[in-house]
Parts: C-alpha cells; structure tokens; sequence
C-alpha cells in the first residue's frame, strides 16, 4: 500500500503542497497542488486499514500458534480482498479529486503518474 506524505513548499500567492506517494516496491510518486486537497474518503480508509492491520496481526498470530496452513490462506485471502477494497476506494476517490483537478488545470505529470502508479498497483 502507498505511503503519503505531504510537505510543504513556500510560495508567493498561494501555499503550494507536494503530494508524495511511495509505492510498495519503493518507487515515488510526486505531484504539487496549489492548494492542500482533501478527499472524501479518507475517515473510511482509515478504518479499514486500521481493521486490516488488526486482521494482519490475528493471521500472524495464527502461524505462531502453529494454526493449519488451510486456515492461514482462507484468512489472507480475507486480507486480500479487503485490500483490493481499500484500493477501489482510493482509486475512486483520486479519479473524483486529484485527476479531475489535473484535467482542469492540464497537469499531463499527474495522468502520467496515475498511469505509473496503476501499472505499479496491477503486477
């Protein structure tokens, strides 16, 4: 799952944000604002992530515990789709926010990025 960070870089007008997200496999991805943007989803992201480390965790548990393998897979595959939830909603909300925004202003840096990061996301 992708990391954000969001720093601040000083500007005339209006308070610039460099938007960095690092990938899984470390690549990183960055794209400025002009303004702090925010999205729709991130209380519900937030939760489930927080609902998938605690499962992580329990799956963890399990292999300590010595728990039949047959079990561990059931429940990582539980893990998985709800990984695959949380992506979903990401995406989404990126494609509402952030793309529609680069579309306004002609930002080809922030298509191209998303096209990276969906590559990335797919392997």
């Amino acid at each position: 799952m992708a990391e954000d960070r969001i720093d601040d870089i000083a500007s005339t007008k209006v308070q610039e944000h460099v938007h960095t997200h690092v990938l899984a496999d470390g690549t990183t991805i960055q794209h400025t604002h002009g303004h702090l943007h925010s999205h729709t989803q991130t209380k519900a992201v937030l939760n489930r992530m927080s609902r998938l480390i605690g499962h992580l965790e329990a799956i963890k548990r399990m292999v300590e515990e010595g728990r039949d393998c047959s079990e561990v897979l059931v429940q990582l595959s539980a893990v998985r789709s709800a990984i695959n939830g949380v992506s979903k909603i990401i995406l989404k909300d990126h494609l509402e926010h952030c793309v529609v925004d680069a579309v306004k202003e002609n930002d080809k840096d922030a298509i191209a990025q998303l096209n990276k990061a969906i590559d990335q996301f797919m392997k």
